[in-house]
């Protein structure tokens, strides 16, 4: 399964040495729907928006093959992961400078590949902000160097999300806890979305590891 990444919106400029934030949207959304968050965790930061290259309804996802409630499971999500995250890492490879840092920034399926980027390519990404994400369990061949490495990662979701079982969202936290620099958060009854609270800790998460200046709410 090959696929490519043909539409982004991009706010960076070349000779600049600081992190650009790469931003990946969830099941049937755009590459519209993330930049507004980054005024709220990371003010004024160079990103990257990418929209998923498989359409869907009025938007876009990144995995084309469902089984059960739009979610691909088992081998089928492993395949189409992997698939989404090589794609990506082309595009970074062609688009962002080698030097810069890349931190990378999704929500739901885009939350999966925020993770899955930095087991595709350990060395090429900072770190990783998964806003209500999920794990493709198949092993990948960057999992034990990002075990050596524990780059910094958040993931964050609500107590009454509902769109994944328990099982794993418990299974998300033990691979992230083993394999990176894991903050943890959970939010009292929020639902598969992002709430103030997480952008305040996303920015604290940012500003503490270096990647953002302190916000001023």
């Amino acid at each position: 399964m090959v696929m490519d990444i043909t539409h982004a919106i991009t706010s960076f400029t070349a000779d600049s040495h600081e992190p650009v934030f790469l931003l990946l949207h969830g099941w049937g959304s755009n590459e519209h729907d993330l930049p507004s968050l980054l005024a709220y965790c990371a003010q004024g930061a160079d990103y990257a928006s990418l929209r998923a290259p498989i359409a869907y309804g009025m938007g876009y996802t990144w995995f084309g093959t469902w089984d059960y409630d739009g979610v691909p499971t088992g081998k089928s999500l492993d395949d189409q992961a992997l698939a989404a995250g090589e794609a990506i890492d082309r595009w970074v490879g062609n688009s962002i400078a080698v030097d810069r840092p890349v931190v990378v920034m999704g929500f739901s399926q885009g939350g999966l590949l925020a993770g899955q980027m930095l087991r595709i390519n350990p060395k090429r990404y900072a770190a990783a902000v998964s806003f209500s994400g999920f794990l493709a369990h198949g092993a990948l061949p960057g999992d034990n160097e990002l075990a050596q490495q524990r780059p910094p990662m958040f993931y964050g979701h609500g107590s009454a999300d509902d769109i994944f079982p328990e099982q794993e969202v418990q299974d998300m936290i033990s691979f992230y806890a083993a394999h990176t620099t894991l903050t943890h958060k959970v939010y009292p009854g929020m639902t598969h979305s992002i709430c103030m609270d997480e952008l305040k800790d996303v920015s604290t998460f940012l500003t503490d590891n270096g990647f953002v200046k302190p916000h001023i709410w």
